[in-house]
């Protein structure tokens, strides 16, 4: 049995503060670069994977640009420890076990309401910022069978960098992914172009 996201009224709202809060305090600047035409649908965020800020950058954006309900898949045994996050939208992933199945079938009933979000990083574990091309793990398919014109998938894509600054830079890059056969494959590709393109921005910037 799936741990199933909960928002408790007090941990939740005070996790959305504290994630603008670290931020402010941790980095230099936190950009947001790019648009998000919000077209009144359940956001599926996908994301790269590659360090434990990943989540409070996806719930910065949220906060910012997205306002939806925050949701979060997270590894069993991650979430059992950091129990608490279970209280600020995230859900268990035992990508062992047959419950697999239900976290996907959870995860698509909740891109079923136009009120909620849901992260996903793909990758499946935390690589390096400095790879070049992606390879998404299984599942994504059906998560989205039958979500086409139902859904928003938004790409987004963490990029840190020092400069000049004492502390660092995070360039949050955001496009919306606007193919509406929703293929897996479709996905994973526009994901990599649109990774290289960060890529290749972020290094025609100056501190």
């Amino acid at each position: 049995m799936i741990l199933k996201a909960k928002h408790n009224f007090l941990i939740y709202p005070f996790f959305r503060w504290y994630a603008g809060w670290l931020i402010k305090r941790k980095f230099s600047k936190a950009n947001i670069i790019g648009s998000f035409d919000d077209k009144n649908l359940p956001v599926l965020l996908i994301s790269n994977h590659i360090s434990w800020w990943d989540g409070f950058w996806a719930m910065y954006l949220n906060v910012k640009i997205l306002k939806r309900k925050f949701h979060f898949m997270m590894l069993e045994e991650q979430l059992r420890k950091f129990w608490f996050f279970n209280y600020t939208g995230g859900f268990s992933v035992n990508k062992k076990a047959k419950s697999v199945i239900e976290t996907l079938n959870y995860t698509s009933e909740l891109l079923s309401d136009s009120k909620n979000m849901v992260l996903i990083f793909p990758q499946g574990e935390i690589q390096s910022m400095h790879l070049q091309t992606f390879q998404f793990e299984n599942g994504i398919h059906h998560i989205l069978r039958g979500k086409e014109e139902k859904i928003q998938i938004l790409l987004m894509v963490n990029l840190v960098d020092y400069f000049s600054t004492p502390k660092p830079i995070i360039n949050i890059y955001i496009q919306d992914y606007e193919d509406l056969s929703l293929n897996p494959e479709s996905i994973q590709n526009s994901y990599n172009v649109f990774y290289r393109r960060c890529v290749e921005n972020q290094k025609g910037l100056k501190g």
